[in-house]
């Protein structure tokens, strides 16, 4: 089966059924090879995991070789919504492709992103038919909070990091999304890394790996 997504998958070894499934988003002009360099330490606590790292649905125009969920060239929130929506469509016909491929449901499945693919993260953890489950998010944000409040069909609990120097997408955004997953009856837990800027530390991928490790059957 090919997937509508350029993927990069890192199996399991092969003595080890698939009962899991991360799915790795990147961030604004990357790509799935990029993102999927957090498999390389996390796989080997999570023996049974399938990781599916897809490059975006569209070229970047700021990174020829590099992918974007949704276009920042226009600095109108109202588009950059509109072109977030389109991503996550994208992403629920990826994300169904890979249950019916792997025999997985949402329960399985965690659904981790950087940046732009945290942000994609959080919106499709929260508008889906169920919980998936977990979402863990590194350097993100809520893109439209009023539009999310709307749609809130489910309530995936969720793990979200930022450091405290992004330049990037200001550390604030991460306050911002815990009060609004608060107000909205959602599990979350947040940690702040110490003099990191717009990156993943290790300090972030060690704490988000032992979230998923608490959620995932391994």
């Amino acid at each position: 089966m090919t997937f509508s997504l350029n993927t990069k998958i890192i199996y399991p070894d092969k003595e080890n059924d698939i009962k899991n499934a991360i799915i790795l988003l990147h961030g604004y002009g990357g790509d799935g090879n990029d993102i999927s360099a957090l498999s390389l330490n996390w796989k080997r606590f999570l023996p049974n995991t399938i990781f599916l790292c897809p490059d975006g649905h569209e070229p970047c125009p700021i990174n020829p070789v590099g992918f974007q969920w949704f276009d920042l060239s226009q600095d109108d929130s109202k588009y950059i919504l509109e072109e977030s929506i389109k991503a996550e469509k994208k992403l629920k016909f990826f994300i169904n492709e890979i249950k019916k491929k792997y025999n997985l449901e949402n329960s399985n499945i965690c659904l981790s992103g950087f940046s732009q693919g945290c942000m994609m993260c959080i919106n499709i953890g929260l508008t889906s038919d169920t919980n998936f489950n977990c979402v863990v998010g590194f350097s993100g944000k809520i893109i439209d909070k009023e539009n999310l409040s709307n749609r809130i069909s489910s309530k995936t609990k969720m793990f979200l990091t930022h450091g405290d120097m992004d330049s990037v997408v200001p550390s604030t955004y991460l306050l911002e999304a815990k009060d609004f997953l608060l107000r909205n009856n959602v599990e979350i837990e947040t940690k702040i890394i110490s003099n990191s800027d717009h990156h993943i530390p290790i300090e972030a991928s060690s704490s988000a790996l032992k979230y998923i490790k608490k959620n995932l059957i391994i």
